[in-house]
């Protein structure tokens, strides 16, 4: 490795590589990226927390490890951050709101141990909507972040922040949540690989939860591989989490190295194509489908005839889970707590800690979420919902009979710009019509980048769906869409990312 080469342009894969190959330190890795990140922070803001201190410890503990000959695992020394919804033991979660502030977990969450124990260090915490409700990371408490590729864009919510610290070169990893498509849109609006994997397959033991049936963590990364690398550290089975599958990881690692589609079954989703999507979003997808055919994939149209109804069903469903969960943040436990001053009643307390601490898209979800499971409504909302959900599940299965995979779109758009959508609940909403399907019926998905649309110069994604536990038919796919793109370009759309 040359001595003034970029660390912080380098994949994550490369830098275990070096440091394995005795070129280059996890200290001097580290280092390279917390610089990085004081150098571009204040015009992106992914991070909420930095933590210097602890990730140069983590990192030259690593070193002396490989020193004294230890064999470590495949990303040890990596730099990696960590979406603010991860309880992290000692450092603050806020989850992006008011409420939280300078709340610091007693324990970390399994995904965060299991990166501990992966020997990653860990650089901070980033931002994100205020508990995960948003789909560009402007309703968090403490500020919007910004989009590497235009600094007057959105970088995607709710996970905008993870997805800004990896294209903006603060980080070559990260983590993210998904409820309905949390990681898949922030990756496609920031020219990155997003993943959300199986429902159940990485555990959310110390996710604080937004809808329990729907959140899943997952990796953010520039290349296939890497994303593939950091799924397989954080995943598997966790008996601390009770909706953990028990079964082996699948095999994601090898599908990103092997990239055959050759004969593969691939579904184009009638619904969620074409109308409604910008021009330029769909220029790129179909040139993306010609590139795997040419490789030998066999494409055809399915049918999500539920679809339609995916949004209605989503933001009933969402909302009934969100007002249960966040009854815990009351002023009582844990967290902010207002007009205690020994006169007022524990209910005017907590009254007036929710009003000053959550903000108002909390507020708007927690209210329908109540409307929705109140006497009289529950079967008619909550329940028609949940109705949806399983036709929209049985619309998978019957795609899956026929292809292997199915494809979308990932957004309808590119980044749209700050403010724009801020005042209008249900076109924020619609942002996510392509991702949502995906969480309702608990299958893996991931946004791979596919260049730039012709219009604005903005990076475009697309989204590829597989059955439950197939997770492995994404590496694979996405993996040919990139090796394909490379061949065509000489690139890939992150390497094409501004400067900051």
């Amino acid at each position: 490795m040359s001595p003034t080469a970029d660390l912080t342009r380098l994949s994550a894969l490369d830098l275990a590589a070096a440091m394995a190959a005795g070129e280059v330190s996890s200290v001097e890795i580290t280092q390279a990226h917390l610089d990085r990140i004081e150098a571009v922070e204040p015009k992106v803001h992914a991070f909420l927390h930095v933590d210097p201190e602890g990730a140069l410890a983590s990192a030259a503990s690593v070193d002396a490890r490989r020193a004294a000959g230890e064999d470590l695992p495949a990303l040890a020394g990596v730099p990696v951050a960590v979406k603010d919804v991860l309880a992290t033991r000692g450092t603050p979660t806020t989850c992006g709101s008011a409420i939280l502030r300078g709340w610091r977990p007693p324990y970390d969450a399994t995904v965060v141990r299991k990166i501990r124990e992966a020997g990653l260090v860990i650089l901070g915490k980033t931002n994100m909507d205020e508990f995960a409700m948003g789909s560009s990371t402007e309703h968090s408490a403490y500020g919007p972040t910004r989009n590497p590729w235009d600094l007057e864009r959105i970088p995607g919510g709710s996970s905008g922040g993870s997805a800004a610290a990896v294209a903006s070169y603060s980080a070559p990893l990260s983590i993210g949540t998904d409820t309905g498509g949390s990681i898949r849109q922030p990756a496609a609006l920031t020219g990155t690989v997003g993943v959300k994997p199986t429902y159940g397959g990485v555990s959310r033991y110390g996710l604080v939860a937004l809808a329990s049936s729907l959140d899943q963590a997952g990796p953010f990364a520039r290349t296939v591989l890497d994303a593939a690398m950091l799924h397989e550290a954080i995943a598997g089975h966790d008996p601390l989490d009770s909706t953990s599958i028990d079964a082996a990881v699948p095999p994601v690692v090898e599908a990103a190295l092997s990239g055959d589609v050759d004969g593969m079954r691939i579904g184009l989703v009638r619904q969620l194509r074409g109308e409604g999507f910008q021009p330029g979003v769909q220029a790129r997808f179909d040139e993306a489908v010609d590139l795997l055919a040419s490789k030998g994939a066999i494409v055809t149209e399915v049918d999500l005839p539920h679809a339609e109804y995916a949004l209605a069903a989503y933001y009933l469903i969402l909302p009934s889970e969100c007002s249960s969960n966040l009854a815990k943040f009351d002023g009582m436990r844990f967290g902010l707590r207002v007009g205690d001053d020994g006169q007022r009643s524990a209910s005017e307390v907590m009254s007036l800690t929710r009003d000053e601490g959550f903000g108002p898209e909390v507020k708007r979800r927690i209210m329908l979420g109540t409307y929705a499971l109140s006497k009289g409504y529950y079967d008619a909302y909550y329940g028609q919902a949940q109705k949806v959900r399983t036709l929209i599940a049985r619309d998978f299965a019957e795609a899956f009979a026929r292809v292997d995979v199915v494809l979308t779109p990932t957004a309808p758009t590119t980044a749209f710009r700050l403010g724009e959508k801020l005042d209008d609940p249900v076109a924020m909403y619609l942002n996510d019509i392509a991702t949502i399907p995906a969480n309702l019926a608990g299958i893996p998905g991931m946004s791979v980048p596919v260049g730039l649309a012709a219009e604005d110069g903005l990076p475009v994604g697309l989204q590829i769906m597989a059955p439950a536990m197939a997770d492995d038919r994404l590496y694979q796919v996405g993996a040919a869409l990139e090796a394909g793109l490379v061949e065509l370009y000489g690139h890939t759309t992150i390497e094409e990312a501004p400067q900051l």
